[in-house]
């Protein structure tokens, strides 16, 4: 017991140090000068409103504007495609309504050349000080297909938003392959390609990335959050959350818990 709480208290110090010096820096640009020298990654930051507030080079190239300085207040809308900035602003509103993270979206994209392409985008929430949604960062990676077939299309790219939106429910890979327009083998070469995961692995971790989620933004007892995001009782969650993580779900509960920033959201604890 004294070992716990002795790591709990060191754990808590450890927090409070790393957010002190966080604090002191002066440039909190600084991830998008970080990003401006990662051509293949695209990096922003928006307001609740969906206006920019920051953006790296690479993505101020892809909307064709002369300086990144050029994107700031803009929206979605006024500077990309229709048809890509409505998912966007859809992906937005998701984030800021849940005050949860997007992982691995598939989304069509503009490349350096302006062309269409495919990237990877995550979207996590930020912050202010009394725990309201204040705007998100977005981080896109682009998909590089190569030879002359592309590796993803229309119908696959639904096929990830489907597996993303429906984790809670039973998944089996040959309807999964069906709704991509493929058979399972081919669905699977896809899925390594592009993810370097099976299909199952990639399931796997998209139930496992919102049980992490709800165990520290909700209340609800493990054995609920379980059912809820696909696993047949609380056991199961807990013998892959553990090889995962390396923690027991209740374990990560009380982790995070204990080393949130004062303020932050956060779910009541639960059995």
């Amino acid at each position: 017991m004294w070992g716990r709480m002795e790591t709990t208290k060191t754990r808590e110090t450890l927090e409070h140090w790393r957010m002190g010096f966080m604090g002191r820096v002066a440039n909190p640009l600084f991830a998008e000068e970080l990003f401006d020298r990662v051509p293949d990654i695209v990096f922003s930051v928006k307001d609740i409103r969906g206006r920019y507030v920051c953006m790296s080079e690479a993505c101020a190239e892809r909307c064709g504007l002369k300086s990144k300085a050029a994107a700031v207040g803009h929206t979605a809308h006024e500077l990309f495609p229709q048809h890509m900035a409505d998912r966007y602003v859809r992906q937005d509103e998701k984030v800021f309504q849940t005050g949860r993270a997007l992982v691995d979206n598939l989304d069509l994209t503009l490349f350096n050349n302006r062309k269409p392409g495919w990237c990877l985008t995550s979207k996590v929430p930020l912050f202010d000080a009394t725990g309201e949604v204040m705007g998100l960062a977005c981080l896109s990676k682009d998909v590089h297909e190569p030879g002359r077939a592309g590796l993803v299309d229309e119908r696959f790219a639904g096929t990830i938003d489907y597996i993303q939106a429906n984790y809670g429910e039973r998944l089996r890979i040959d309807s999964l392959a069906r709704r991509a327009g493929m058979s399972a083998a081919q669905f699977e070469r896809r899925m390594q390609r592009i993810f370097q995961l099976s299909a199952g692995q990639f399931i796997m971790k998209t139930r496992i990335d919102a049980a992490a989620e709800r165990l520290v933004e909700d209340a609800q007892p493990i054995a609920a959050i379980a059912l809820a995001v696909g696993f047949c009782d609380q056991s199961a969650l807990s013998r892959q959350f553990k090889q995962v993580t390396g923690l027991s779900p209740r374990q990560y509960r009380q982790l995070v818990v204990a080393t949130s920033v004062p303020g932050a959201p956060r779910g009541k604890q639960a059995r």
